[in-house]
C-alpha cells in the first residue's frame, strides 16, 4: 500500500519542498526502523530532538521528512521535505490518511482515568460480543480481536501502530473496538485523527505526577478526549470532583451524556449492593428503572467499573436487558483482583490486583477486607524512574491492611532499597505491623507464613504482568504464579 505526499498530508496544513506526488509505502518515527520509501517524521520528544536522525533516516531509504522546520542536509537533494507546525500532531493526522481512517469503520470506544480503564474495556467488550458483535480490546494488557491477543509496549501505541492497530481491526471486521486512552497518549497526540463513538472516564487519583507535574495538568491531558476535538456520546463517573467538572463541561456544551456513580444523582447508581469473595449482587438504578443482577467480579471499585460499562453499552445502542445479561456472566480480568487457583492454599486466600497508585491500592485492601473473616495481608512495591512523590503515600495506603510486607516492583534503573526507604518513609505510624523484603518472591512467601486460614493476602502492583524491570534486564517473573507456587510449597 502506498500513499502519494498529497494524499498523505490531505486536509493537513503543510508546506511540501519538493515532489508532492512521491510515493510513501510507510510511516516512521524512529530513523533506526526507517524502510526504503518511508516518510520518517522527525518528532521533537522530551529528549532528543528527531530532526537530528534526519540523515539516518535518508540513508536507510526515506523519501519524505516531515519537519517543524527546514533540515539542511548535503545527501537531501532528492528528499521531498513537508514542513507543519507540530509533527506529532501531523503523524497523527497522517497516518489516519495511510490508512484510510479505519476508526471510521467501527465502534470506538475511548476510555481514560488512572483506574479502572482496562476492567472497563473488558466488560464493554463482553457486553459488545453478547450483543452478537465482533469486538476487540486495545489497553494495558494488550491487544485482542477475533480471540488473537498480542502485547502492546504502550497502554495506548503511538499514532501510527495505533491507526495500523485499527486497520487491522477493520479487516478482521470488528463492530466495536474499547480502548484505554493514556493521558500520555492524549497529550502526545497519539489518539489524533480517531473518530470515537463513545468516550468514557473512570477517576482522577494520583499517577504520573512525574510527566504532567500537577493534578490540573493530568485532568486537562485526560479532558481532551471530551473536548470538541473529540466529539462523541459521553458516560462520565461523577464520584470525584474531577468527574464532576467534566460532567459539567460536557453538559455546557450540549452533550449527550450519561453519569454514573455511587453519587445518587448520577443516572446510573447503585441502589443497594451486596459483596461476596465469589460474586457481588447489585441493585442498580438506571435512569428510574431498577435492575437487580449477580456478576463475578468483587470489590466496591468493581461497582464503578460495572456501572460505567453499563453506560457506554447503553450509549452504543445495546438494551438494559442485554448489558445484564451480559455483566452477569462478565470475564475474569487478568491481574484486577484475580484470585490465585492453587489446589492446596491452606484455606488462605491471595488476590493480585495491577494497583500501583496510592488511591487504586487503597480500594484494593478495602475490597478484599470487605470480602474477608480474618485478616488482611498486603505485598506491594513502588516503580522505578516514575513519580517518587507517591511511594510514601502507598506506604500509608497499605497500612489500611493487618500486614504488610514492602518488596521491590520494576525497580527498573533505581536502587530497589532507595524505592523501599521512600515508601517505608510514609509508614511511620505502622511499626511493627510491616516487614521489608527486597525479594519479591520471598516477599510473597513471608506473605503466606504470616497467614492463617480464613486470612487473605493482596500482591499489588504488577497484576498481569509476567516480567520484572531490574536494570537493562527483563526478568521473568509473574505474581499469579509465583503465589500459586509458594501456596503449594506452604500447604502441600
Amino acid at each position: 500500500m502506498t500513499k502519494t505526499c498529497k494524499e498523505l498530508f490531505s486536509g493537513i496544513d503543510c508546506t511540501v519542498i519538493g515532489n508532492e506526488r512521491e510515493e510513501v509505502s510507510g510511516i516512521a518515527y524512529r530513523s533506526d526502523r526507517v524502510q526504503p520509501g518511508d516518510a520518517f517524521f522527525c518528532i521533537v520528544g522530551l529528549k532528543v530532538d528527531g530532526h537530528t536522525f534526519a540523515q539516518d533516516a535518508i540513508d536507510r531509504g526515506a523519501k519524505v521528512l516531515v519537519v517543524e522546520r527546514k533540515v539542511y542536509l548535503a545527501d537531501a537533494t532528492d528528499v521531498t521535505e513537508v514542513v507543519v507546525a507540530d509533527t506529532r500532531k501531523a503523524m497523527a493526522a497522517a497516518s489516519a490518511n495511510f490508512h484510510d481512517h479505519p476508526s471510521r469503520e467501527f465502534d470506538l470506544v475511548g476510555i481514560t482515568g488512572t483506574n479502572g480503564k482496562t476492567t472497563t474495556t473488558y466488560l464493554v467488550e463482553h457486553i459488545a460480543q453478547v450483543a452478537g458483535r465482533r469486538a476487540g480490546v486495545i489497553g494495558t494488557v494488550g491487544v485482542r480481536v477475533g480471540g488473537a491477543m498480542m502485547k502492546s509496549d504502550h497502554t495506548t501505541p503511538e499514532s501510527p501502530d495505533l491507526q495500523q492497530l485499527f486497520a487491522m481491526m477493520r479487516d478482521e471486521r470488528a463492530d466495536v473496538v474499547a480502548m484505554e486512552v493514556s493521558s500520555h497518549a492524549l497529550d502526545l497526540e497519539r489518539t489524533w485523527g480517531s473518530q470515537f463513538a463513545v468516550t468514557a472516564f473512570t477517576n482522577l487519583t494520583q499517577d504520573h505526577l512525574d510527566y504532567h507535574k500537577t493534578f490540573e495538568a493530568y485532568f486537562e491531558a485526560k479532558a481532551r478526549l471530551f473536548s470538541k476535538e473529540y466529539p462523541s456520546r459521553r458516560v462520565v463517573c461523577i464520584d470525584d470532583a474531577w468527574g464532576k467538572e467534566l460532567l459539567r463541561r460536557c453538559s455546557a456544551a450540549e452533550d449527550n451524556v450519561i453519569s454514573t456513580g455511587f453519587d445518587p444523582s448520577a443516572q446510573i447508581h447503585p441502589h443497594s449492593v451486596e459483596y461476596f469473595n465469589t460474586h457481588t449482587t447489585v441493585d442498580l438504578d438506571v435512569r428510574g428503572e431498577h435492575y437487580r443482577f449477580d456478576y463475578p467480579l468483587v470489590g466496591k471499585f468493581n461497582v464503578s467499573n460495572i456501572m460505567l460499562a453499563f453506560g457506554i453499552g447503553l450509549q452504543l445502542g445495546y438494551s438494559a436487558e442485554t448489558i445484564v445479561q451480559a455483566l452477569s456472566e462478565a470475564p475474569q480480568i487478568p491481574g484486577r483482583l484475580q484470585r490465585v487457583q492453587a489446589e492446596h492454599d491452606g484455606g488462605v486466600s491471595v488476590y493480585v490486583d495491577y494497583a500501583h497508585t496510592p488511591d487504586a491500592l487503597e480500594k484494593a485492601v478495602a475490597s478484599v477486607k470487605n470480602i474477608t473473616s480474618g485478616r488482611t495481608i498486603v505485598v506491594f512495591g513502588c516503580g522505578g524512574d516514575r513519580d517518587a512523590t507517591k511511594r510514601p503515600i502507598m506506604g500509608r495506603a497499605a497500612l489500611a491492611g493487618d500486614h504488610a510486607v514492602v518488596t521491590s516492583d520494576n525497580p527498573r534503573t533505581e536502587d530497589p532499597l532507595a524505592i523501599i526507604d521512600d515508601i517505608v518513609a510514609g509508614m511511620g505510624e505502622g511499626e511493627g505491623r510491616y516487614d521489608v523484603e527486597p525479594d519479591r518472591r520471598a516477599a510473597i512467601a513471608k506473605a503466606i507464613s504470616l497467614a492463617q486460614p480464613g486470612d487473605a493476602i493482596l500482591v499489588a502492583g504488577k497484576g498481569h504482568e509476567d516480567y520484572q524491570l531490574v536494570g537493562s534486564e527483563v526478568l521473568s517473573f509473574d505474581d499469579r504464579v509465583v503465589a500459586a507456587e509458594e501456596l503449594e510449597r506452604a500447604f502441600s
